[in-house]
């Protein structure tokens, strides 16, 4: 089963990571190249996918797939 996809910083730009693993998919050296590539491999794979801020924070979140319906209040 696919797992979700994180855009996170990296010492060389920004990163494309599935959730759980330590080394990249890949790198990039913008964050608009990587948010692109994780948004394209989530809508793929059909789960979700998360941007992580450089302070760590989680900014966005959308998910792609295996929703509940109707969507809990």
């Amino acid at each position: 089963m696919p797992t979700n996809v994180w855009v996170t910083v990296h010492p060389n730009g920004w990163a494309v990571k599935r959730e759980g693993s330590e080394r990249a998919t890949q790198t990039f050296s913008t964050q608009a190249e990587a948010i692109t590539h994780g948004r394209a491999l989530a809508k793929k794979d059909k789960v979700e996918f998360i941007l992580q801020g450089r302070d760590g924070q989680i900014r966005e979140r959308d998910s792609y797939g295996n929703d509940p319906h109707p969507p809990k209040r």
